[in-house]
């Protein structure tokens, strides 16, 4: 039951919200890639270690628990500084950009992916997920809008009933 109200709430937002085309993780790859990087931290190659904490950042930061997405974006702002390559620093960022994406943190993330398209100007998930952010920034404006229409409306409505009750 809590599953089916969650789905329906999944998709009232995606509805109103137009969805985002970027994809979820489940707690299976999560726990897959945990396994990966516990593995290779005995004896394999520096750039093997490197690929799997990539993925399990990756799992991390499109997970849909939340305590998941932090974890991933603190590994990423930690692994940051050892990129040794422009490609490296572009797939960091944008992780980074997903994971405070995930966050709610939309300035952020915005800002991120501007910083990948620095990189690669035509990076077309960069470029996505820039326009995803922007998209959601002015939906929650719109919606902000709304709710504070509304508030108005309500408490007007009810000073104007007030004073007919007394006049």
């Amino acid at each position: 039951m809590e599953a089916k109200i969650g789905n329906f709430f999944d998709s009232v937002a995606a509805f109103f919200g137009g969805g985002d085309h970027i994809p979820w993780s489940d707690r299976d790859t999560v726990s897959g890639c945990e396994r990966e990087v516990a593995e290779a931290v005995n004896g394999v190659s520096d750039e093997l270690k490197s690929e799997s904490i990539m993925r399990l950042s990756w799992a991390l930061v499109h997970s849909r628990q939340p305590e998941d997405v932090q974890r991933g974006i603190a590994m990423l702002e930690a692994s940051l500084a050892n990129s040794s390559s422009p490609l490296q620093k572009r797939e960091k960022l944008y992780l980074l950009a997903v994971g405070y994406y995930r966050s709610g943190e939309y300035p952020r993330s915005r800002q991120l992916a501007e910083q990948c398209l620095e990189i690669a100007p035509d990076w077309r998930q960069a470029l996505t997920l820039k326009k995803t952010v922007e998209d959601r920034i002015a939906n929650d404006g719109v919606i902000g809008i709304g709710i504070t229409a509304t508030a108005v409306g309500l408490i007007v409505g009810g000073i104007a009933a007030a004073l007919a009750r007394k006049g």
